[in-house]
């Protein structure tokens, strides 16, 4: 990828698969990152799309999703911002808890904040920024103790 890419989409959920595949095959330096990319941030990336079109674009086909990626520093971003009003990510209920097990919000939310380095939104709320660490040093174990 060069270190940037933009993409302008359409509120309709049929382009996020496309969008999330292109975003990933332009990648091309994360080769030792391949496993998070194509799990962590393919699902934390498609999430995010999901909720800009769906919540944030309340289904809107004349309103568009914004995608920036960007591939420095050790780290692939992507920042999703919606046209929408915005919403109080502090307010989304936590999705593991008891009371909330069979609720349908917030567990995409939630799969970003597991599967990412970092997630942050803006003031307003209608744009997020999704961060995954590239580990451009020697491979890890995955859990357990390091070699």
């Amino acid at each position: 990828m060069d270190n940037d890419l933009v993409l302008v989409l359409p509120t309709d959920v049929t382009s996020i698969e496309h969008a999330v595949d292109y975003v990933v095959q332009r990648c091309q330096s994360c080769e030792r990152q391949a496993d998070r990319l194509r799990l962590n941030f393919r699902v934390g990336l498609t999430e995010a799309l999901a909720n800009a079109m769906l919540y944030g674009n309340g289904h809107d086909p004349s309103k568009r999703v914004t995608v920036e990626v960007t591939l420095a520093a050790g780290e692939i971003r992507a920042r999703v911002t919606d046209q929408g009003l915005g919403f109080d990510p502090s307010s989304v209920p936590d999705p593991t808890e008891p009371e909330n097990l069979v609720k349908t919000t917030g567990r995409g939310l939630f799969l970003m904040r597991q599967l990412l380095d970092e997630v942050s939104f803006n003031d307003q709320g209608n744009q997020v920024t999704l961060i995954l660490r590239l580990d451009t040093g020697s491979p890890r174990l995955s859990g357990g103790a390091q070699a």
